[in-house]
């Protein structure tokens, strides 16, 4: 059996790697993006699905590319750095930890959005932020006294992903009006664009699938068949969702921002699906939330480790439990922080865009490690030449040149304060 340098066996095929890949995407943003779309595009919705799904299969084979290239773990932590050097490496790895903050504070205004269409209470902002609190306080607790205990709630939750999605698509179908997805008039490109920025927050987190590529058969073969295999998966479910959403509810699906999904099962299934589907949808996306904040505070005490945080107090592990319970609280308080402040919009939005930047990292890097000719030798390597890492980075710079002012400005300054940390971490250095 064929072993790779790490000595792990390659024994995960096409369909394995590819169902990998789908459980890391298909999460809790489609759940609440249908209205949101819609809101913006409406019948034309589907060319936003189509573009988010084109650049995410031209950035997963830059990762592809790169991850054979460069072996270590790290993912795009590992590949920029190497490609361009410890500060953009620097960059990346703290980047990615805003993006997944902003994205657990999106999710955690989804929940009490979501929870908010049966119990009106929910929206008073006393009672979000209480409910803000509860959630991040609490995982955050649970984590604290043990991964274990982190792993049986992921577990838990996991299970209620993809079932009620497909069991709303399947029993929906025949209520589908064909009226109401007639495309009259196409939207204008930038709109597209613009809409593209929210809806590429459902198609985060294909990176994370390549967790397992060390252990695939035929890497040169599998990986590119898998993504392919995988987005194509993925996109025909989105599709489906955005095809049945609007195909029942018509025009009146903008109306129901909080709870897409839950208003066409009302539909479908009257008061017991809307209740079954709402309650679905936030044990979804309290399933996120729990993974998140059982693996995200890791990736912060690594850091501190690396010294790439300069914050020793994030290496601090507790004396009972032995987990990094400073890292925790720190991750879990900003959360809380992050969702109290913004809305699911603007937050999606900005995690978006600040997974986008790293993901142009990416794609420039497989161009910087061609250059550099690092590999050894039987790396698997995109056809076509410098095509798709180029085409993958001008459509990335696209897409980022209509981020709206307040969300630019938020990313530039958070791009600012980690230069100035950056550069001030390692002055001590310099003779």
């Amino acid at each position: 059996m064929e072993d790779n340098k790490e000595n792990l066996k390659r024994v995960v095929g096409i369909f394995g790697f590819s169902t990998n890949i789908i459980n890391m995407v298909v999460g809790s943003g489609i759940f609440v993006l249908p209205a949101i779309v819609a809101a913006g595009l409406g019948t034309s919705s589907i060319f936003a699905y189509l573009l988010c799904g084109f650049l995410v299969a031209l950035v997963m084979l830059c990762f592809a590319e790169a991850g054979s290239r460069v072996t270590d773990s790290g993912g795009a932590y590992i590949y920029i750095k190497t490609a361009f050097g410890p500060y953009f490496g620097f960059l990346t790895s703290i980047l990615f930890v805003l993006a997944t903050i902003s994205a657990d504070a999106a999710v955690a205004n989804a929940i009490v959005d979501i929870i908010g269409s049966i119990i009106p209470e929910f929206k008073i902002t006393y009672i979000k932020i209480l409910i803000f609190l509860i959630l991040f306080a609490g995982f955050g607790f649970v984590n604290i006294k043990g991964v274990k205990n982190g792993v049986k709630v992921v577990k838990f939750v996991t299970v209620a992903k993809l079932i009620p999605l497909l069991l709303l698509v399947l029993f929906s179908w025949g209520d589908v009006s064909l009226d109401n997805l007639s495309i009259g008039t196409v939207s204008p490109f930038n709109d597209i664009a613009k809409m593209s920025l929210i809806l590429f927050f459902a198609f985060q987190g294909a990176e994370s699938g390549f967790s397992i590529s060390g252990e695939v058969k035929n890497p040169k073969r599998n990986i590119p068949k898998g993504i392919f295999l995988s987005i194509i998966i993925i996109l025909i479910i989105y599709i489906l969702i955005q095809v049945v959403s609007q195909g029942v509810l018509g025009d009146s699906l903008v109306t129901f921002k909080e709870n897409p999904l839950g208003a066409v099962a009302n539909q479908i299934f009257g008061p017991i699906g809307f209740t079954a589907m709402t309650l679905a949808a936030a044990v979804s996306m309290l399933g996120y939330l729990s993974s998140s904040i059982l693996s995200m505070p890791r990736i912060l005490f690594r850091a501190s480790k690396d010294n790439v945080l300069p914050i020793k107090s994030l290496t601090k592990i507790h004396s009972k439990f032995s987990t990094p319970y400073i890292s925790i609280i720190s991750y879990a308080s900003a959360g809380f922080l992050f969702a109290s402040i913004g809305g699911f919009e603007q937050l999606a939005i900005i995690s978006s865009a600040t997974v986008l930047l790293i993901y142009l990292g990416v794609s420039l890097s497989v161009v910087k490690l061609r250059k550099l000719n690092i590999g050894s030798g039987n790396e698997f390597r995109i056809p076509g030449g410098y095509l798709i890492p180029v085409l993958s980075s001008l459509t990335i710079l696209y897409l980022l040149s209509n981020l709206a002012r307040n969300e630019f400005i938020i990313i530039l300054i958070a791009i600012i304060i980690l230069t100035f940390v950056y550069f001030l971490k390692t002055k001590p250095n310099k003779k």
